[in-house]
């Protein structure tokens, strides 16, 4: 390391905004942001794990609908099908489509992907 890094601080992928006002704090005070910053990510995490928990129990289909897919020989196995990953995922109803007094209902796998959810079709609830 040359002489004119070891006088400059590291220079983290932070917006300016944050990385200024740090850079202006104490050593002991960093300390404090650092652990704050640490269990503040631990806690997100949870509110994330929690909600993505209260989601699944809300959709998740009941043992009747899977006993049902399994009746009409439609895998409940996430591993048959490619895109579905082998943990993570399960089972939901959703209604497409509702018109007058008919509703478009079916099944999907769903997972959580980053940010964002992923479904694959599995079947129709009430085959024709």
């Amino acid at each position: 390391m040359g002489e004119d890094e070891s006088t400059k601080p590291p220079a983290p992928d932070l917006p300016k905004y944050l990385r200024e006002p740090l850079e202006k704090q104490s050593s002991e005070r960093l300390e404090e942001v650092a652990s704050y910053a640490t269990e503040l990510g631990k806690w997100k995490r949870q509110q994330r794990q929690d909600e993505l928990e209260r989601r699944r129990a809300e959709e998740e289909v009941d043992e009747e609908d899977l006993e049902d897919l399994e009746e009409r020989e439609i895998s409940t196995n996430p591993k048959d099908y490619d895109d579905v990953p082998a943990s993570g995922a399960y089972i939901t109803v959703k209604t497409t489509k509702q018109t007058g007094e008919r509703s478009y209902r079916y099944y999907y796998w769903q997972w959580r992907v980053g940010d964002s959810w992923k479904n694959e079709y599995i079947a129709p609830v009430n085959p024709r």
